[in-house]
């Protein structure tokens, strides 16, 4: 079951995804400026913001996850197919929200992979799921670029939502494991929500996310094309950022249990920040596609980690809430980079966008690096203090 479960996965980022090498350009195309192009992008976000907490709840409240996996497929195969025929700015605005109700299910998708593993596997659960994400987006940046070069913009769409379907119909077969339910009071949902653990770890999330939107799924693709990429080009772009996240993501777990969970935040941050503010400086293609990979590593390298921190410390007829809670306050991050660096990009230049992303960075590193005690923080039940580094 597992096995259909990762197809599912699969498809589901794929659908997502196989039009991201060109989303930027094609709503270029459409008239719109960069402030609507970081709206657009920011709406992916601000949906998942608006949706996946009381999604979370639900889920825990009824003990179900399968019918939540299967409506978000089908958000994303809609939204793939409305974006394709999208011919205003405000209409790839309405479907590109659309598609952040689709990942607003990534909730309940991550609890219910990790039910499959014991708790105290967490974070390999998270690594896994990270690296079939990865390959993934991986294939949709492949088979989306290639497909808008030869036959046009319109193609990814057309290919996302046709294989979309499939994954509809595939998640309807997949069965879960049954779940303990206890009746979730609000003074139960707000012990959670104000976790201090959970607010610092979903903190860091919303910078990684922010950093990333604005890059790699952002304005990378129109600095691109700014400096002479074709559309070849743009797909070996995402190509890189993709395989490096996969890469990064399958050895996230290991190289945190080797120099410990802090450590590993900090150099995800740094490298982040690094290849952010290097993006303005470079008119070379080739130089771009480092920064993009770098950009890759480290968003591969810290995502795992903080997915299976945001879940350590609770129940599991809990955890779809304390994700919920994570994945919302992350999708903060998602809106307002894109949001932010576009609005500063279009009163100051693409430059002072970049650089503004990499200041973000620098804040993750300084917030990564003063990462509460254990005494700060309390303990975490059973488990070993979220961020309290391996001796």
């Amino acid at each position: 079951m597992t096995n259909l479960f990762i197809v599912v996965i699969l498809i589901y980022w794929f659908a997502m995804y196989v039009y991201m090498p060109i989303l930027t350009p094609y709503v270029e195309s459409m008239g719109a400026s960069l402030s609507m192009v970081g709206l657009i992008l920011g709406s992916y976000g601000f949906t998942q913001m608006l949706i996946r907490i009381p999604l979370g709840i639900y889920s825990d409240r009824i003990g179900k996850r399968r019918i939540f996996v299967i409506l978000g497929m089908a958000c994303s195969t809609i939204s793939c197919i409305g974006l394709g025929i999208a011919n205003t700015p405000w209409l790839a605005l309405l479907f590109r929200g659309l598609a952040g109700v689709a990942a607003a299910a990534w909730v309940v998708f991550t609890v219910m992979y990790a039910s499959f593993y014991p708790a105290e596997q967490s974070g390999k659960a998270m690594a896994v799921i990270m690296f079939y994400t990865s390959l993934g987006q991986l294939a949709a940046s492949a088979f989306g670029g290639v497909a808008a070069d030869a036959l046009g913009y319109q193609a990814p769409f057309i290919i996302g939502g046709g294989v979309g379907l499939i994954g509809l119909i595939l998640s309807t077969r997949i069965k879960e494991p049954a779940i303990r339910t206890q009746p979730l009071n609000l003074r139960s949902l707000i012990k959670v929500g104000l976790n201090p653990q959970l607010l610092w770890i979903s903190t860091l999330a919303l910078l990684v996310q922010a950093i990333n939107f604005a890059t790699i799924y952002g304005f990378n693709q129109s600095y691109a094309v700014s400096v002479g990429a074709n559309d070849q080009q743009l797909t070996f772009l995402m190509l890189v950022s993709a395989l490096a996240i996969a890469v990064a993501s399958r050895a996230s777990n290991s190289v945190a249990a080797r120099i410990g969970e802090r450590r590993a935040l900090v150099l995800s941050f740094v490298m982040m920040m690094l290849a952010s503010g290097s993006v303005p400086y470079t008119s070379s293609i080739p130089v771009l596609y480092l920064t993009q990979a770098v950009n890759g590593l480290g968003r591969g390298l810290i995502y795992p980690v903080l997915l299976s921190l945001s879940i350590k410390c609770v129940t599991p007829d809990k955890r779809s809430t304390a994700m919920g809670f994570f994945q919302a306050l992350y999708g903060i991050g998602m809106t307002a980079g894109p949001v932010f660096a576009g609005w500063i990009s279009d009163q100051f230049g693409m430059q002072m966008g970049y650089l503004s992303v990499a200041l973000l960075g620098a804040a993750g590193c300084l917030a990564a690096a003063g990462w509460p005690s254990k005494q700060q923080m309390g303990d975490c039940s059973e488990n070993r203090p979220i961020g309290e580094d391996k001796q």
